[in-house]
């Protein structure tokens, strides 16, 4: 037997890849499923079920190109109803996969289909719970984002995840080993831990989850200080129920290579959106003007399907040289599908081709204490609301970038202003954004916080984050 965690860290995801005597499964695939294709050829096994734990909300499975390449069918727990051909499992039903078992725990909650898979030995041992979004490490699922189609408040969804979690995982043994679907990082929980791995008996010690006295303590604290869902979620979830394109079509067009001329020409036509996923570095010398800039060193994917949203928007790409594939690849897997081509020769060819550019007026933290000592200044800090209460420079305004779209419109385009984030790529993000919008009269931090740090500016005192995060969850 094999267990293999495919950990993908931009999206805070883990897929499994298992195998037993010949035959293997996997749970919760990635869009792209060439990588699984090439694992399954070398090991020189059959694919025999695809196992998925729910309708994901921030992700696009690759659940229909991997069953349409294999022929493996795609397994959901009970009360599942997908749009296309699956099995819909019962509760407790057993799966086999050469010498091992998986039985299926119908665990609802953080949606009704949710479902653990539990891994049974060739020794006929519980040895592994794949807990999906119903357990992470440090956390549990949130109860929020399935209340429309369940038609129950978060609160009924949390006392159902309660059950679930105290009469189906809490009996289980301490030495099974914990794979979640998700680790920090991921909006689908609010308090998760940074290890992807761990035993189910740590977790009932050190999960505030598995530590409440009562279910009415347990729906209290797992629905206390729950964020907005990113507003992709829903689109996501659709296309795991109904399906999608494949993976190659999209890549295919995405990979469509434009010169200025043509890449000017569409985005007049489509009303696409520039996207520039080079480094803030590199954005911040030189672009397109009304391109938004997510760099794909950092988060990407999270934050496009954040400031983005639609994921039927329409996109143009600017890249650095070679690194178009991963970019349409990336866009992929939250479910933006409608990439029409990107800038051959990147901004480069633009530059040369004496098309219009434009810059973010970025200033060092060196320069930016110069500043703020001769006049007053107003000064805004878009890292996350425990960033700022963790440390954060005097007479700074937090305003988060996830909800730039609402605290935009407060800003006086005639007051100059000083914004920053924690090292850059935030704040390029949001400069981009405001820059696309009319808004100029700012200067962005170099390095952001991290080199602000080291100057003279008055800060305030520094709380561990851990025990805001606990504060305020």
């Amino acid at each position: 037997m094999k267990i293999e965690q495919i950990y993908t860290g931009c999206l805070a995801q883990g897929a499994y890849y298992i195998t037993s005597a010949g035959e293997a499964a996997i749970i919760d695939p990635l869009r792209e499923t060439q990588p699984y294709i090439n694992r399954l050829k070398e090991d020189g096994v059959q694919l025999k079920y695809i196992f998925e734990t729910h309708f994901h909300a921030d992700f696009v499975s690759g659940h229909l190109d991997l069953s349409h390449k294999t022929g493996a069918p795609i397994v959901y727990g009970p009360t599942a109803h997908p749009e296309f051909e699956a099995i819909i499992a019962e509760d407790e039903q057993i799966f086999e996969i050469g010498n091992i078992k998986i039985k299926v725990l119908h665990t609802p909650g953080h949606t009704l289909e949710s479902s653990c898979y539990l891994l049974i030995d060739e020794n006929g041992i519980e040895k592994v719970l794949f807990s999906g979004d119903t357990l992470f490490l440090g956390d549990v699922g949130r109860p929020d984002l399935a209340q429309k189609g369940a038609n129950m408040t978060q609160e009924e969804l949390a006392g159902l995840l309660y059950d679930s979690l105290y009469n189906k995982i809490m009996p289980l043994h301490d030495d099974i080993t914990v794979y979640p679907a998700h680790g920090a990082g991921s909006a689908c929980g609010k308090n998760m831990q940074k290890e992807t791995s761990d035993t189910l008996g740590n977790q009932k010690r050190t999960n505030y989850a598995l530590n409440q006295k009562d279910k009415k303590s347990f729906i209290n604290e797992v629905t206390d200080g729950l964020l907005p869902p990113p507003a992709y979620f829903g689109m996501n979830v659709m296309m795991n129920k109904k399906g999608y394109s494949s993976f190659e079509e999209v890549l295919s067009q995405g990979l469509h290579a434009l010169s200025p001329e043509q890449f000017e020409e569409i985005a007049e036509a489509s009303g696409a959106l520039i996207l520039d996923v080079r480094t803030s570095s590199e954005f911040v010398r030189g672009f397109i003007p009304q391109s938004i800039n997510i760099g794909l060193d950092g988060d990407f994917a999270p934050w496009v399907g954040v400031l983005i949203a639609d994921v039927n928007q329409p996109i143009l790409l600017v890249t650095e040289n070679g690194n178009e594939e991963e970019a349409v690849t990336r866009l992929s897997r939250v479910g933006f599908d409608h990439i029409l081509g990107f800038l051959e020769g990147s901004f480069e060819a633009w530059k040369k081709s004496g098309k219009e550019t434009d810059f973010v007026n970025r200033i060092s933290a060196q320069q930016f204490e110069i500043e703020i000592k001769e006049k007053e200044a107003k000064i805004i800090d878009i890292r996350k609301e425990s960033e700022y209460h963790a440390e954060h420079i005097h007479e700074a305004y937090s305003k988060p970038l996830a909800y730039i779209n609402e605290w935009i419109h407060q800003i006086n385009p005639r007051e100059h202003f000083y914004m920053h984030c924690g090292s850059g790529y935030r704040s390029t993000m949001a400069a981009s954004i405001l820059q696309a919008r009319g808004y100029r009269n700012f200067s962005e931090i170099e390095g952001g916080f991290k080199t602000i740090v080291s100057t003279g500016i008055p800060k305030s005192d520094f709380v561990c984050q851990t025990k805001i995060l606990n504060k305020l969850d």
